[in-house]
């Protein structure tokens, strides 16, 4: 009987814990602003700029998201983390939402408490190099040494891919980003390995002759990155999920910040749910009928997003390829709003 007690009120706690966190959209309604967990700075994803204000692809989701609950993009606040913090800041509350380029695996979504929202960043797993290595190609890396971050997925990947192209090399494992950097500029280790999107970001931000270093043509991995929330919060689940489907959506239908009020008299069905002219799709997520138009006036779609943070716009100058629209052979596709 004891037993049984006890167990029964452990249930009755992680129940309530739950419930505690079952009602986010009305703690970020009430409380006036979005926690928002970025990186400790990875430049066109989140990092701050040179006001202090916070910038990039993964911080554009969060501004989009208080756009659509508040009204305001501005209203979020930035919780810096890095990769050891991140699901444990999403389990305990300390975030709303986890948006620090992090990769979609079957572990994550099943066994840490956290569940995708989508993808907003198609990527995959490279390697950058001194050009002075003399090396054109990562199956010439064999007895090299190679830095990545600790608690990402690149440790296995690594170790995979090694395995399967009988690589040998000597792990330089460490647990804080801007060291694995420091250490890699400082010539601690032959290769950095990460997704190929952060070496474009390093080499360009951090390294201080960018023009001395490569990216290997190898991508040895998919990863599809994107925004977490905690898993049994399915209302606001559905409110990040479909902030960033408007994003890509708004793309597709032409629709852009610059436009957004001329588009709001076009009698395209899709456009006129997409931007509340036909109600519905607010009141489907508790948020006002404008939630989409907010997010287009005040961050602008996807296209948009992408090229000021990461595209020709910016200084990585990234390739849309995957990240391009379905209708131009990427792999950006809209769920419809209706």
């Amino acid at each position: 009987m004891r037993k049984f007690k006890y167990a029964f009120g452990v249930m009755a706690v992680f129940a309530v814990a739950q419930a505690a966190q079952a009602d986010t959209l009305d703690i970020v309604k009430k409380r006036g602003v979005v926690q928002c967990g970025v990186t400790t700075g990875f430049a066109g994803f989140s990092a701050p700029d040179s006001k202090g204000e916070w910038q990039g692809l993964d911080v554009d989701v969060c501004r989009a998201v208080a756009a659509a609950v508040l009204g305001d993009a501005s209203k979020f606040k930035a919780v810096p983390l890095n990769s050891q913090q991140r699901f444990t800041a999403l389990q305990s509350g300390e975030i709303d939402l986890l948006a620090r380029n992090t990769t979609v695996t079957q572990q994550r979504d099943t066994a840490l408490g956290a569940i995708s929202a989508g993808v907003n960043f198609y990527d995959g797993q490279g390697f950058l190099v001194s050009k002075s290595l003399g090396v054109k190609s990562a199956k010439e890396l064999d007895g090299a040494s190679v830095c990545m971050q600790t608690g990402t997925s690149n440790e296995n990947t690594m170790a995979d891919w090694a395995r399967a192209n009988k690589v040998t090399y000597k792990p330089v494992v460490i647990e804080q980003f801007n060291e694995v950097v420091n250490a890699f500029a400082a010539g601690r280790c032959d290769v950095f390995t990460t997704d190929a999107s952060g070496l474009a970001s390093i080499r360009i931000s951090k390294l201080s002759n960018p023009d001395d270093y490569q990216v290997l043509p190898e991508i040895i991995s998919k990863e599809p990155l994107g925004p977490f929330v905690r898993q049994g919060d399915d209302a606001w689940l559905n409110v990040v999920k479909w902030t960033l489907h408007a994003m890509v959506g708004a793309e597709e239908l032409g629709v852009s910040s610059s436009n957004v009020d001329e588009q709001l008299k076009s009698d395209n069905p899709n456009i006129m749910r997409l931007l509340g002219v036909t109600e519905g799709s607010g009141k489907n997520m508790g948020l006002d009928e404008k939630w989409a138009y907010n997010i287009i006036k005040q961050v602008g779609n996807y296209g948009e997003s992408f090229e000021r943070n990461v595209g020709q716009g910016s200084p990585l100058k990234i390739q849309r390829g995957l990240n391009a629209q379905w209708t131009d052979g990427g792999l950006m596709y809209a769920l419809p709003i209706r």
